[in-house]
């Protein structure tokens, strides 16, 4: 007997190629055409990337009536979560003595705060980028500190480990160009320089190189670089991906395609009047019709003269019905998109007045903080190892050998209560007796005041309760 079995057969495996229309540093240079916010730059871009109609600035002709107008929003995004970090950024610790001096000295030539807040920029915009150390002793007696974007710097592994950073630069001698590669390797530094047919050539064909030694070592087991990335791309392996990418430009140039069209319709709106020849003022010398005049016309009542029809001719005032309401609907939801991810609306101080308060802040904590959050990881990790490996510079420049560092960077709370509300909860817990004196005045003051003068004040605070050292406070305990 032959019984029926149930054979599945697997479906076949495809082959499917997918051609990029973009690469990494096309990617890179419309993000930063997206921050530099020019709208002729942006219509030049897109209109070679031959992205055909599917683009907004790629689409529409210069020579048509329409006005492109771009709305300045990515800028705005990066520099707004730029400045919510590094505005809150605490001192910079260093553990000893020594360490102290010496960051306190190169903190005279470097504002580590202002290099932040570029460098944040620079990562949030290109994606990633590097801290790069030098030593010029002609310009400082101190290590310099640049940070490259992604643009001018990529990055080599072994194995999923950082082995060099290398930093790229345009020089030129006369009419030739030339291209130089800085290979950042721990304990060395190679310098190789390409012409424009990427042939290598000594550094002497560039006068202002001259001088740098094709490979220099140095003590200690250190890169004079530090890579930074607050994301990571799924595109281009071991590199950042941009705050841009992802959709959002698309997104940039729906917003722009909707504030376009809504002032062109404004435009295109505009009361229009219909007056009669009869009523038109004339040039009194030559009895030409003169243009009527918007702040300045005066008419007298007339008899007019009829027309054919036996009607009297009369101004007409024209003006078309604008469906604002409709305008107004898509910039909300292209703007949200936009956002989407990143930056809550009341961070950057848009009108969400028609949520309830609780809704806004949470939301505001939830977006606005979560972004903040990545960034400030990133960076509590980098800011380290970059003061370490300035300390470490700083040594070799003196002649001695480089030291093992520990730097600490801390960012305060976002979206902290206020003093006010500061002491309404700390006088509540003191009320209940649980909490003590000493964390009283931190949670109180924080990182505003000195430690020493934190710990006068808690010495005082205990002297005046009657206190001893660690113990809570409560409402009558002065008088027990």
């Amino acid at each position: 007997m032959i019984r029926n079995w149930l054979d599945i057969q697997p479906a076949p495996e495809y082959s499917i190629t997918i051609t990029e229309k973009t690469g990494f540093m096309t990617d890179v240079i419309r993000s930063q055409l997206w921050y530099r916010g020019d709208a002729a730059e942006l219509s030049q871009f897109f209109g070679q990337l031959n992205l055909g109609t599917n683009s907004f600035w790629s689409s529409v002709p210069e020579n048509e009536k329409i006005r492109k107008i771009h709305s300045g929003l990515p800028a705005i995004i990066a520099d707004t979560l730029s400045y919510i970090v590094y505005s809150d950024m605490d001192d910079i610790k260093v553990t000893g003595d020594k360490a102290k001096a010496d960051f306190e000295n190169i903190s005279e030539h470097i504002d580590f705060t202002e290099l932040t807040g570029k460098a944040i920029v620079t990562a949030l915009v290109d994606g990633d980028g590097a801290f790069k150390i030098s030593v010029d002793t002609e310009l400082s007696d101190t290590p310099i500190v640049e940070f490259i974007g992604a643009d001018k710097v990529e990055y080599s592994f072994v194995r999923g480990l950082l082995n060099e950073v290398i930093f790229h630069s345009v020089h030129y001698a006369g009419s030739k160009r030339f291209h130089l590669e800085e290979h950042y390797g721990k304990g060395y530094i190679e310098s190789r320089l390409y012409d424009d047919n990427g042939h290598e050539v000594g550094l002497d064909n560039v006068p202002c190189l001259a001088q740098i030694p094709p490979r220099t070592e140095f003590e200690g087991d250190y890169i004079m670089a530090v890579p930074l990335k607050f994301f990571s791309s799924r595109k281009y392996p071991n590199r950042g991906k941009s705050i841009f990418d992802g959709g959002k430009s698309d997104c940039f140039d729906a917003l722009d395609e909707v504030i376009s069209q809504w002032w062109d319709a404004i435009r295109a709106g505009r009361v229009k009047q219909y007056i009669p020849e009869s009523m038109i003022p004339r040039d009194p010398a030559n009895g030409k019709l003169k243009a009527p005049n918007q702040f300045g016309n005066s008419y007298i009542s007339i008899d007019p003269p009829l027309s054919a029809e036996g009607a009297a001719p009369k101004i007409e005032v024209v003006q078309p019905d604008i469906k604002y309401e409709a305008f107004v609907a898509s910039y909300t939801n292209c703007l949200l998109m936009c956002l989407q991810g990143l930056v809550s609306p009341a961070t950057l101080g848009i009108d969400v007045g028609k949520m309830s308060s609780a809704d806004a802040q949470r939301e505001k904590k939830d977006v606005t903080g979560n972004t903040r959050n990545t960034i400030t990881t990133a960076l509590e990790k980098a800011l380290p190892q970059l003061v370490s490996a300035v300390l470490m510079t700083y040594d070799n420049m003196q002649g001695k050998a480089p030291e093992t560092y520990e730097v600490t960077v801390d960012f305060g709370e976002y979206g902290a209560p206020d003093f006010d509300s500061r002491v309404e909860t700390v006088g509540k817990a003191s009320t209940y007796g649980i909490m003590s004196v000493k964390t009283q005045v931190e949670e109180l003051w924080g990182s505003s005041k000195e430690e020493d003068w934190k710990a006068a004040e808690v010495k005082r605070i205990m002297q005046e309760k009657g206190l001893t050292e660690g113990e809570p406070t409560a409402v009558g305990d002065e008088f027990a």
